[in-house]
């Protein structure tokens, strides 16, 4: 993954505007260690495969990025996004990394499935 060039990241969502599509969006502030301190409070949130078509998406912000899709009736948004990719798949995936490298929150558009 590269860090978020907004031009360039841009034009990848516009790419997928206006098409069915699967997405993978996922936060987390460390539930996958919150055993190491039991006093800490995690909160996340996970949605994987869900069918999506949004006729706009929009990079904003001075890094990290929000990025967000406007559908028919809402708003999908993930804030934090710091890196991206077109993977071999024709996935878009964007991440946003804390200072450590750990994941914080997933954003990951597809004309396919995702594996489980």
């Amino acid at each position: 993954m590269e860090k978020v060039n907004p031009a360039e990241l841009q034009r990848l969502i516009d790419s997928f505007a206006g098409k069915e599509l699967y997405i993978h969006l996922e936060t987390t502030n460390g539930s996958y260690a919150a055993h190491f301190n039991e006093g800490f409070f995690n909160a996340g949130a996970f949605i994987r495969n869900a069918q999506i078509r949004f006729e706009l998406g929009k990079v904003a912000g001075e890094a990290p990025h929000r990025v967000g899709l406007k559908l028919p009736y809402g708003w999908v948004y993930a804030q934090g996004i710091t890196h991206y990719e077109l993977d071999q798949h024709g996935r878009l995936l964007m991440a946003g990394l804390d200072g450590e490298g750990k994941l914080a929150v997933a954003l990951e558009l597809s004309e396919t499935p995702f594996a489980y």
